[in-house]
């Protein structure tokens, strides 16, 4: 695998952290999609973008979109959110592209044969979304935004499938634990990053709300990407 490549994603991605914490625009335009086109770099260099890689080619493509959507001036919200929806999807194919396969009977049994950390995953998930959707739906109602309701909601059962995805390769031979490690990590700091995101946008504004929410953003998809690329090379 190749290295090297990582180091321009995350000088790109500093950038784009420093550009989206002080509101410089221009470098915003050219840092944030810049460092999704070096992630989509480094899985050429280190893997390519075929075989087991094309799902999570197909999701940085699709985050990329969403990405370009929600930094321009104008209201894009909903195409982001699709874009992104979509990039969610090809992670949870990617991450379920080998044995066990999620499937309602494969969840049930994987939940039943001793798997605390499955259980642990989505008793937290189905916690939080209770608490935290409500409150997004109110915001998003107060604000004059009801029709988002449904979208929002799609969208965090989505990544929170994601997220339980990624938890579920530690149960699965292709995946050693290094590979493991760095996509669960990722997929968490993920939806971390749109949680903070929507409650920005939605509730209550943040403190370096920007800065906060491109952190996690970019870390997390570095680590479910990486977790991707040690996976194929058994490291």
């Amino acid at each position: 695998m190749s290295y090297y490549p990582v180091i321009v994603v995350l000088l790109l991605a500093i950038l784009d952290w420093i550009a989206a914490d002080k509101k410089i625009k221009s470098l915003e335009y050219f840092a944030k999609p810049a460092t999704m086109l070096a992630l989509l770099w480094w899985v050429w260099q280190s893997v390519g973008w075929g075989g087991p890689m094309l799902w999570f080619t197909i999701g940085i493509i699709f985050c990329l979109a969403g990405d370009v959507f929600l930094m321009l001036p104008f209201d894009m919200f909903i195409f982001g959110l699709l874009a992104f929806l979509v990039g969610h999807i090809s992670y949870i194919i990617g991450l379920n592209n080998a044995p066990p396969f999620i499937n309602l009977m494969g969840m049930i049994m994987i939940l039943l044969l001793r798997n605390p950390l499955a259980i642990i995953t989505v008793v937290i998930l189905i916690i939080y979304l209770v608490w935290l959707y409500p409150k997004l739906a109110g915001g998003l109602k107060a604000r004059g935004k009801a029709g988002l309701r449904i979208p929002v909601l799609v969208y965090s059962l989505v990544i929170s499938l994601m997220v339980y995805s990624a938890m579920l390769t530690w149960h699965r031979p292709a995946w050693p634990s290094s590979a493991a490690l760095s996509a669960s990590i990722g997929a968490v700091l993920f939806f971390a990053s749109d949680s903070m995101l929507a409650w920005d946008r939605f509730l209550k504004p943040l403190s370096h709300a920007r800065l906060r929410v491109m952190t996690t953003y970019h870390l997390g998809q570095i680590g479910i990407i990486l977790g991707a690329m040690l996976s194929i090379s058994g490291k």
